[in-house]
């Protein structure tokens, strides 16, 4: 149980870390992301980070009720 979760907790930070180096990288270039983009970009990140959870506690949670 706290193997998957440390494994969650790091799959997570790699996610949003890879995500903001990307987004940083574009504006370093010169390329602008409108903030609605950015918006739906953060909107996925999200969507992705809650599938890892329910992936990771999904399984455990299920018999509790």
């Amino acid at each position: 149980m706290v193997e998957s979760v440390i494994m969650m907790l790091i799959y997570l930070c790699l996610l949003v870390g890879v995500i903001y180096l990307v987004i940083f990288v574009l504006g370093q270039l010169g390329i602008a992301i409108p903030p609605p983009i950015m918006n739906i970009i953060w909107v996925i990140v999200l969507l992705i980070a809650i599938l890892i959870l329910w992936q990771t506690f999904g399984g455990r949670l299920r018999g509790i009720g």
